[in-house]
């Protein structure tokens, strides 16, 4: 039986409802979400996370995370 420590948490991805790992890291969110190498904007909670910071930010219940990647065009 898993600990709840070990639970996963419910988080909002781009309006969406996800569950994920306790304490995952932002960047690994982020990984998973889109594969654009650069572009990408990040905000946790309504506050952006510089890219330096994906590593170091780890999830939790109820946090809402918007993932933006920037589309060229005309």
């Amino acid at each position: 039986m898993p600990t709840e420590d070990a639970a996963p948490v419910t988080l909002s991805v781009n309006g969406a409802v996800r569950r994920v790992e306790r304490g995952l890291a932002l960047d690994a969110l982020v990984a998973e979400t889109t594969a654009a190498p650069s572009g990408v904007a990040v905000a946790v909670n309504e506050d952006v996370v510089p890219r330096s910071q994906w590593p170091s930010t780890r999830l939790g219940e109820g946090d809402r995370v918007e993932i933006l990647t920037a589309v060229q065009g005309g």
